[in-house]
């Protein structure tokens, strides 16, 4: 134990050593912006830890960390500023207000979707952030303030100098706080009741359960201490940088935190510590000697794909393909019975249903403005995107939660191809999507070793990186200028220079995306597809290449969304990083998942949902136009997934099954498939696996040649 405890202790002094080398070569900066580096990657690390223990708990990622403590501590600083409290008055009644927050938070929204899957779980977070940083913004207003205080002052007179670097009172706090809450954060893991109960829960739930811990009452309090965990490192960077304006600290140092927890893999604090503290360096250093805060974005996600990248593969269990499966929110759907499918009532609905619909389509240049029919377009655009998710996450259950990325992508080569080289607008969305597919290729690598957790945060880092560092003319010099971007015609030919002409090639595009996604779901590509991602093992004991199905879907959804990307920046004609950012990827995410992640039409009816309501609320009656925002804020999204935990979709089928099912009883037609239905526990989404499996892998093993 000695000699280990030795080497390891040999080892972090010689990456130390290695890490100081490689800064000082590349990034020279004194001791003290180093120094001021540590103190920041010190609270990034409270936060770090915040997210660790609720994955832990959870087996969740936390997107709503930073605003758990964000309110709390905008709370704290407010009562200091404006009415007077001491210091340590103020930051005690905002612990408080952080103990409540946590427990609440886990109590009203977690709870509810204790048994769902863990991405449900996950993209309620999103709402819960939205919910907790409006209230943080609009905070301050019930103060008087227009903004969060910037200037917040130290709790006693006292600086100090290293070289030319002035550290005050609040840097002071934060050098022992840091320390102190890590040592009492450890103590209490080690020595409590609760502290041991948590560990036991974290490791096996079930298990902790049988042997009678109350694991519900244990993971509220795991949601305190990570809320007071985020709240204590809020409020002593508040008085370091001052409140986070807008949403939560933004993603910028929420992926700081969510990349050292993965570095830790979410389980090592002390390695989650340890890369906090680099990270926090690293970023020191770089704006110290660059001046270019936008330089980090993409560093940080290299440090991600590396470190998770060179770390060693533990060999795969039952345990680790089940936490694997609990992320998959993929509701099966049924086609139409093969009995009734021939049926006059189900083919000539089914026509004029989707007739009906494209004639609304089709008719909308009629009777909407070009204002109006630019809006619409850009719903089809997005519901493109999400149909790109609906491949790749849906059906490939590879979680992406930077999906715009692959759209910014699209819109950097498709606007250089028609603003630069002025070539046809048809060559620029191939192109484009050919570029958006090697991308996601590239992304994808990872995917063969680290599950979908970790490629989530891979993916929401290289989203951060794409809209900071990869569409900055600053940095990459031949993404068009903005307000440059034309539309070319289509073979030559097409003019698309009007809004109308534009919104019909969306629909056009649209369709075509529908019919080659569909094309694909009923191939032995799709089928093997929802096998792989089900159960790999199996799939591969019948000879599949789990990596070829992998990488093809990455590829396919990243050339969709590409493609939808072309068509964005030629429908704005200007190419705006901040229209690909973090927040509009989550935004993505959230469409695909209240529409349905595994359907078509759910991909349809969530950009619908999203964007349509914002876009179009003109046409709403007045009665109802308030209301409209709250139905698409993180209350109506929470709201949402209660009441359809299958997303849109799970409404649109159940109805579509109520209606054979009077068919098929009507017609005294047979349908064992419908009659014997087994009942599926909806609230998880999912179907059962021996289903699954029927559905994905037996029509696979049909058509696969033996294996030698």
């Amino acid at each position: 134990m000695l000699d280990r405890r030795a080497r390891a202790g040999a080892y972090a002094v010689a990456g130390t050593v290695a890490f100081y080398g490689v800064l000082q070569w590349f990034w020279p900066a004194p001791i003290g912006v180093l120094l001021q580096g540590v103190v920041i990657g010190g609270l990034t690390s409270l936060i770090a830890f915040g997210i660790v223990l609720v994955y832990r708990s959870n087996r969740i990622l936390n997107l709503a960390q930073g605003d758990l403590g964000g309110l709390p501590a905008s709370l704290a600083v407010l009562l200091i500023l404006d009415t007077g409290l001491p210091y340590v008055v103020g930051f005690l009644a905002g612990l408080v207000a952080a103990i409540a927050l946590g427990a609440i938070v886990e109590f009203v929204f977690i709870r509810r979707f204790f048994k769902a899957p863990r991405l449900i779980l996950t993209v309620v977070t999103i709402g819960v952030s939205q919910i907790l940083a409006g209230g943080a913004t609009a905070l301050p207003r019930a103060f008087g303030l227009t903004v969060p205080p910037q200037d917040f002052t130290s709790p006693f007179e006292f600086t100090f100098n290293v070289g030319n670097t002035v550290f005050h009172g609040d840097e002071v706090v934060a050098m022992l706080a840091v320390p102190i809450v890590i040592v009492a954060l450890v103590a209490f893991f080690r020595y409590t009741n609760v502290g041991i109960a948590i560990r036991a829960s974290a490791d096996s739930a079930d298990r902790a359960a049988l042997l009678g811990v109350p694991v519900k009452r244990i993971q509220t309090v795991v949601w305190i201490v990570a809320a007071t965990l985020a709240y204590v490192a809020i409020f002593l960077r508040a008085g370091i940088l001052g409140l986070p304006l807008g949403s939560v600290l933004g993603p910028t140092i929420l992926i700081r935190a969510l990349a050292a927890a993965v570095v830790g893999r979410m389980e090592r604090l002390p390695t989650v510590l340890l890369a906090s503290i680099a990270l926090g360096v690293l970023e020191a250093s770089i704006i110290y000697s660059t001046g270019r805060s936008k330089l980090i974005d993409p560093i940080v996600f290299l440090v991600i794909l590396a470190a998770l990248l060179l770390q060693r593969r533990r060999a795969s269990s039952r345990v680790d393909d089940d936490q694997a499966s609990s992320w998959h929110a993929a509701r099966q759907v049924r086609p139409i019975p093969r009995e009734l499918a021939r049926v006059s009532e189900v083919l000539w609905g089914s026509r004029l249903f989707t007739g009906a619909l494209l004639l609304l389509a089709v008719l909308a240049p009629a009777y909407f403005n070009d204002g109006r029919l630019h809006l619409a377009s850009v719903v089809i655009i997005f519901a493109i995107v999400c149909l790109s998710l609906v491949v790749l996450t849906g059906w490939a259950g590879q979680v992406s939660l930077g999906q715009l990325a692959f759209v910014g992508i699209g819109a950097a080569v498709g606007g250089y191809v028609t603003a630069d080289r002025g070539w046809d607008m048809t060559l620029a969305l191939v192109i484009a999507g050919l570029a958006g597919a090697l991308a996601a290729v590239v992304i994808g690598l990872p995917a063969l070793r680290i599950p979908g957790l970790f490629l989530a945060v891979v993916t929401l880092s290289f989203s951060l990186a794409t809209s900071s560092y990869l569409l900055d003319e600053d940095f990459i010099h031949w993404i068009p200028a903005r307000l440059s971007i034309a539309r070319t015609p289509l073979f030559g030919r097409i003019e698309v220079n009007t809004e109308a002409r534009f919104f019909e090639l969306c629909l056009a595009v649209l369709l075509l995306t529908i019919a080659a996604v569909r094309g694909v779901r009923r191939s032995r590509a799709g089928r093997v597809l929802i096998g792989v991602r089900e159960n790999p093992r199996a799939a591969q004991s019948y000879g599949v290449n789990a990596t070829t199905v992998k990488l093809t879907a990455f590829a396919l959804s990243g050339f969709i969304a590409a493609v939808a990307g072309a068509l964005f920046v030629h429908l704005q004609g200007d190419l705006t990083a901040s229209a690909y950012s973090v927040d509009a990827s989550r935004r993505a995410f959230v469409m695909i998942v209240i529409g349905g992640l595994g359907s078509i039409p759910g991909a349809l009816m969530g950009a619908t949902f999203i964007q349509g309501v914002d876009y179009f609320r003109s046409l709403f009656p007045e009665v109802v136009r308030p209301y409209l925002q709250f139905i698409t804020s993180g209350i109506g999204l929470i709201f949402v997934l209660l009441l359809l935990p299958g997303g849109f979709s799970q409404l649109y089928y159940g109805a579509r099954d109520r209606l054979l099912r009077w068919i098929a009883q009507r017609r005294g037609i047979d349908v064992p498939s419908m009659v014997a239905d087994r009942r599926v526990d909806v609230s998880a989404g999912v179907m059962p696996d021996d289903e699954v499996l029927a559905e994905g892998l037996s029509h696979a093993v049909e058509q696969l040649e033996p294996v030698p």
